[in-house]
């Protein structure tokens, strides 16, 4: 397995898992702009944006992370401070997007679901280069499997569910960028198509992995899927239905 320290700067252990989620970060930040140029949207709005959203992102995927493992993190309030050793979730980090972006438009006057739709295909980008992270900290795997393509985990061949998802967000991908350059109608679209699709992809998934935050006997990425889903089917009715409105006038 891969050493989870990169490199050393001064005595300081430069994390894998921190340059991999950085780099998804820089690479989704750039595919934005280049679209924000495309289609005419103020780079300006955007970069703002990224500056309250970025952190807000980490801090709800630490802080959804840190609620469903109360029990770890009360004996050692340090560790939930401790980032490099992983643990955040990627649930958490979309709602404190999504409600910060929301604040952000409504201050700016800006159109929500076009920003979203702009951001949508670096988000999914970004998890699919974030989930190797799991992969060198040896975490996100799945249970035992006699698969040729299982992977070594503690004498273990266990279910690489970190490269499912991985491959699962990079199809998410190629398919959001060819639906926005071919067929996209109307703004949200592209983001009512991801809440739903990596939501599918992830119930299925978190099915098979042993490492779940579970609430009571369930596990919380399996709820928030279906709930996802169903939020994610509504909103691509009520924008289509809106659009079909406004277009009639």
């Amino acid at each position: 397995m891969i050493d989870p320290v990169a490199f050393q700067i001064f005595g300081i252990e430069i994390m894998w898992y921190g340059i991999l989620i950085a780099s998804g970060v820089l690479i989704g930040t750039l595919l934005a702009l280049r679209q924000s140029r495309r289609i005419g949207f103020r780079e300006e709005d955007l970069i703002d944006l990224l500056i309250f959203a970025i952190p807000a992102a980490i801090l709800g995927a630490r802080l959804y992370y840190v609620a469903f493992n109360w029990d770890y993190y009360k004996g050692d309030l340090y560790q939930i401070l401790n980032l490099r050793g992983g643990g955040l979730a990627i649930h958490g980090g979309i709602i404190a997007a999504v409600f910060t972006a929301a604040i952000f438009c409504k201050i700016r006057k800006i159109n929500f679901w076009q920003i979203a739709d702009i951001t949508t295909p670096s988000i999914i980008l970004g998890q699919a280069i974030g989930r190797w992270g799991n992969f060198i900290n040896h975490e996100a795997y799945g249970r035992e499997t006699t698969l040729p393509w299982g992977i070594e985990i503690n004498n273990q061949i266990v279910h690489p569910t970190f490269l499912y998802e991985s491959l699962l967000n990079f199809m998410i991908f190629i398919f959001l960028i060819w639906y926005r350059n071919n067929r996209r109608k109307f703004d949200g679209e592209l983001f009512a198509f991801y809440m739903v699709l990596y939501s599918i992809g992830r119930f299925f998934i978190e099915g098979l992995r042993i490492d779940s935050l579970y609430l009571g006997e369930f596990r919380v990425a399996q709820l928030v899927s279906i709930i996802t889903i169903v939020l994610g089917i509504g909103l691509y009715i009520f924008l289509y239905q809106r659009d079909k409105k406004t277009a009639g006038k």
